[in-house]
């Protein structure tokens, strides 16, 4: 019975690493893979699609505004300036002409690849997002489900591992 009731209060740990693991991977397929296929787009057109995908995604999920912290806010978790910065990329690759010069179509690829993507501390390249944003906008419910695991945690081993 103590071995039974020690694996219910260790359920909302395992709950909240399955649904962050199942958020993160879904995030990343339908629109982090995008934003680095837009970064790595050899074509305007390339960008554009992907670019779009990744805007259509954000408006459907309703990531375009607010802040992916919970206690305070600090400029590299608004949503809001992200999915505007995304926005406004894809307005100015939209602007672009058949008459446009390689060069200037060029120009604008590196500007979105700077955009999109960050440098990390190994030189590795990763997407420019807000931290958080794969939980967003439950990011509350995630904070409440993590604070109930680590209450529930101690007293669930001391039931599981305790006789």
């Amino acid at each position: 019975m103590k071995r039974m009731l020690g694996i219910v209060l260790l359920l909302p740990i395992f709950l909240l690493i399955g649904i962050t693991t199942y958020k993160d991977i879904s995030f990343k397929i339908d629109c982090g893979g995008h934003i680095k296929r837009a970064a790595d787009a050899n074509t305007v057109e390339l960008a554009i699609q992907e670019m779009e995908t990744v805007t259509t995604y954000l408006e459907r999920e309703g990531m375009t505004s607010g802040y992916a912290s919970i206690l305070y806010r600090t400029p590299d978790e608004d949503v809001g300036f992200w999915y505007a910065n995304l926005k406004s990329s894809l307005n100015e690759l939209k602007k672009v002409r058949p008459e446009t010069s390689q060069l200037e179509r060029s120009n604008l690829l590196l500007k979105l690849r700077e955009t999109l993507l960050d440098r990390g501390g190994q030189g590795d390249e990763k997407i420019t997002a807000p931290h958080g944003i794969s939980r967003y906008p439950n990011n509350v419910g995630f904070a409440l489900l993590g604070i109930l695991s680590l209450v529930l945690i101690i007293p669930g081993m001391i039931c599981l591992f305790l006789e």
